[in-house]
């Protein structure tokens, strides 16, 4: 339901002329068409970013050493997290690969998509 909500709230953003960044983990190709598809109806251009960390180790070690700031929020395990269903992408995308990379430096390609599509 929540996700209803954010894709109808990203149209009005959209639609107002506002930039919209949405953020989640979108494992199944449904989610990810309807993000693309409020882009859509709102007659604006849609960047497609997958977020991986083709690194399994360090993936693992950050997943099992993250924190979070909401209290008694449980956080998947290693196991859950690997045993997820994932649908693999059926379109164009940009995919940003963190392994190797500190956090702060992880947002330059997705930086440097954004600006280039903005010149044209």
């Amino acid at each position: 339901m929540g996700s209803v909500v954010g894709y109808a709230l990203a149209e009005e953003q959209l639609r107002q002329g506002h930039t919209v960044i949405a953020e989640s983990v979108n494992p199944l190709a449904v989610t990810r068409d309807a993000w693309r598809d409020a882009a859509v109806r709102a007659g604006v251009p849609v960047l497609a970013v997958e977020v991986v960390c083709s690194d399994p180790d360090e993936h693992r070690r950050r997943a099992e050493s993250r924190s979070v700031d909401i209290p008694d929020l449980p956080l998947p395990d290693w196991a859950q997290l690997t045993e997820r269903e994932y649908e693999p992408w059926n379109r164009e995308r940009l995919v940003v690969d963190t392994a190797g990379r500190r956090p702060e430096n992880s947002p330059a390609p997705l930086v440097e998509a954004v600006l280039a599509a903005d010149r044209g």
